[in-house]
């Protein structure tokens, strides 16, 4: 897949903290309800720490208890992509920062939250950075 923005590994290490590289570059997982925007309530945006792409809003963003900050729906739905991902036994789908490829989470379907699109975007926190809504 190519990617707006193009770095080499080395470039991503030089970058991104081991943690942050281990989720965004090797598609990891942070240990759940250890995230810092777990449980956040600012009014924001949530872009990728990788690039900065805009990818999620606080409006969108929900109680799912699973966690892991969860959203309904992606703030564009350019901002990411989905692919299939059939690892650890078991079909889930992936979620990337369209700009630059980096690891977010998975999004599930169907699980009863009763949000706007029945969708739970899964998202690591460590995969994100929130910028607060200019208050005024």
């Amino acid at each position: 897949m190519s990617y707006e923005i193009q770095k080499t590994e080395a470039e991503w290490r030089a970058q991104l903290s081991p943690e942050e590289y281990h989720v965004l570059r090797e598609a990891g997982t942070e240990r759940p309800f250890t995230g810092e925007y777990t449980d956040t309530r600012t009014v924001g945006v949530y872009g990728c720490r990788a690039c900065g792409a805009e990818l999620f809003s606080s409006e969108t963003k929900f109680d799912s208890h699973c966690g892991w900050p969860s959203f309904y729906d992606p703030r564009d739905s350019d901002a990411v992509e989905l692919l299939e991902d059939n690892s650890l036994g078991m079909r889930r789908v992936e979620v990337r920062c369209k700009r630059c490829g980096g690891h977010l989470g998975h999004v599930f379907e169907g699980e009863g939250y009763g949000t706007p699109t029945d969708l739970r975007y899964c998202i690591n926190s460590i995969s994100l950075t929130l910028r607060p809504a200019e208050q005024g």
